[in-house]
């Protein structure tokens, strides 16, 4: 076989699609009045343009200006042929900047930015940039601000992350693979999980599964890390393993997620090795409840805060209330965050569903001394919640 029949990327989305992207931003962007906006966020990146690449811990960006037809990529020139590889951009939009730029002590990556700005002609645009951005530093923000001085500056309201919200079938289909490869990536961790297992032998096998996948569908790396807590450790969410056994009779947290081709289907189970007390089997099982009423509700044309209120209903009901979110919105992520940082699911939030839209209904409850949690990531359709994962909704009980 020759090089030239050698698929170096699979590439997910035609470039129609990618056209089809970019023209709604920039409907966005003219109602938001930018000129120009610049996407750090690595899951922005990729969505307006299929760029893929572990390159995320430098300095890089997807440029879109109303006047350009496609976006800019603009990173380091080691991983220009990333872009090339993984996009359909032109090559005179696939912008590297010296290497000698990486990590130096006085000059910066986006000096070269400023000057491709200046050189466009765009150096007295209205700019939107994305400060919530994990990877968006101050450094960054500082070197474009000193030199672009006749530009407006502000916030872009993650402009792109929301027009990410609702997902396409195509899209769509692939939260349900990824939902596919957690639910046999949570089956694999239940396995494993017995009395005297070591903790961090129990993610091990999570990362073989995830990563091995279902159905002939190979997994990729999460955004996030798989969490594990284990007796009082249930009372907080986000811990992570260590090497010590599993004890017997105690309660044991995981969250862990399916991933393909980026798009996400996170899910929590709540294990109790042993006969389970009785607090613990009845939170389960008034969490559930609430879930079910949480799921019946999300229809397009009721809002996030009318979900919640149905699932804190049912605690209340039952003499519990949560006080943080009780979901948000998922699909293409990178580390350190499946989360797209647009709608939640929680008071207030009067953003109304749609079809296609797809969210982590994170149930779970931390009490003092323990927690519980069975959670669902669902698609929203007009017969109210489909989950992406099918495992026992309950407290799983090993004997």
């Amino acid at each position: 076989m020759t090089r030239e029949n050698i698929a170096l990327f699979e590439k997910l989305f035609s470039a129609e699609e990618y056209s089809r992207r970019v023209a709604d931003v920039k409907q966005r962007m003219d109602k938001a009045g930018f000129d120009l906006i610049i996407c750090q966020d690595p899951s922005n990146m990729c969505w307006l343009t299929g760029f893929d690449g572990w390159s995320f811990y430098v300095p890089q960006c997807v440029v879109v200006h109303h006047s350009e037809a496609w976006p800019i990529w603009f990173g380091r020139a080691q991983d220009s042929r990333a872009a090339e590889v993984t996009t359909d951009l032109p090559r005179q939009n696939i912008v590297p900047y010296a290497e000698r730029l990486v990590q130096h002590p006085l000059h910066h990556p986006y000096d070269e930015l400023v000057e491709l700005i200046h050189a466009r002609g765009w150096s007295k645009s209205r700019i939107g940039v994305e400060l919530d951005a994990h990877y968006y530093t101050a450094r960054c923000h500082e070197t474009l601000l000193r030199g672009l001085p006749d530009a407006r500056f502000s916030n872009n309201g993650d402009l792109v992350n929301w027009a990410r919200l609702v997902k396409s079938d195509q899209e769509v289909s692939l939260m349900k693979d990824a939902g596919k490869i957690c639910s046999e990536t949570v089956h694999a961790a239940i396995a494993k999980i017995r009395a005297g297992v070591p903790q961090n032998q129990v993610i091990a096998e999570v990362y073989r599964a995830s990563i091995a996948g279902a159905n002939a569908l190979g997994g990729d790396y999460s955004a996030l890390c798989p969490l594990i807590q284990v007796g009082e450790g249930t009372s907080t969410p986000h811990l992570t393993w260590s090497d010590l056994p599993l004890p017997e009779d105690v309660l044991v947290m995981v969250e862990l997620c399916g991933v393909r081709r980026r798009y996400h289907a996170p899910l929590t189970r709540t294990i109790h090795l042993g006969p389970p007390p009785e607090k613990i089997r009845n939170l389960a099982k008034v969490i559930v409840e609430g879930v079910d009423v949480g799921l019946e509700l999300a229809r397009p044309g009721n809002t996030c805060e009318e979900v919640e209120a149905g699932w804190q209903a049912v605690l209340n009901r039952n003499g519990i209330t949560k006080e943080s979110r009780v979901g948000y919105s998922i699909g293409v992520g990178y580390p350190p965050d499946w989360g797209e940082r647009t709608c939640s699911l929680r008071p207030g939030d009067q953003t109304e569903l749609q079809s296609g839209m797809c969210f982590h209904f994170q149930s779970g409850v931390w009490l003092d001394e323990f927690g519980c949690a069975v959670s669902e990531s669902f698609v929203v359709t007009e017969s109210g919640g489909e989950r992406l994962c099918d495992v026992e909704r309950d407290l799983i009980v090993i004997d």
